[in-house]
């Protein structure tokens, strides 16, 4: 099986590229999501932990971003939280694919977290910031000082793009990621 971690800054069409491989994803971001709506036992962790914020259960993004926003630690203590139960997901994921020839990682903290091997491909997905921004802005859920703090927790765009061994310019239109996508996969399946 061949692993591809799919890097980028927040907003550049990660998921997006992701998807366009036509190969199993795994998608941190949706398996966090599931966790806060069904699993009562981060919910437990979570509230003890940040016992001065208010959680009611199913968990509920807007009381993730306060607790964030609320205490500089707060982000800190919910990726202690989460990050193990995702990587056992994950885990599971590859268990479950372990006979497809490739599987997507669409994991924000791949690197920061030490989660690729050296025998994975990595991809980073550059955008134009202006355009990141837009499309940032867009979201229901868009706060700049958020932003800012999970930024800080990242790897820099140059060191993700360093470490990449491919670079997908993604300008957010299906026909060119999908060009740019066969051209790596030829050479990845030589």
């Amino acid at each position: 099986m061949i692993k591809i971690g799919i890097l980028g800054d927040i907003g550049s069409g990660k998921s997006f590229v992701s998807r366009m491989f036509g190969y199993p994803v795994f998608n941190a971001d949706d398996e966090v999501s599931k966790l806060y709506r069904k699993d009562r036992k981060i919910f437990i962790k979570l509230k003890k932990k940040l016992s001065k914020n208010k959680f009611s259960y199913p968990i509920k993004k807007k009381d993730i971003t306060k607790a964030i926003l609320s205490n500089n630690s707060n982000l800190k203590k919910i990726v202690n939280i989460v990050h193990p139960h995702v990587r056992k997901k994950m885990e599971l994921f590859l268990k479950k694919n372990k006979y497809k020839k490739i599987v997507i990682l669409d994991i924000p903290l791949l690197l920061e977290n030490r989660i690729n091997q050296k025998k994975d491909y990595l991809i980073f997905v550059h955008s134009k910031k202006k355009e990141i921004l837009k499309r940032l802005k867009k979201r229901k859920s868009f706060n700049s000082n958020l932003l800012k703090k999970f930024k800080k927790i990242q790897f820099s765009s140059g060191y993700k793009k360093n470490k990449s061994h491919f670079v997908i310019k993604n300008d957010f239109t299906k026909k060119s990621v999908k060009n740019s996508i066969k051209l790596i996969l030829k050479k990845i399946l030589k």
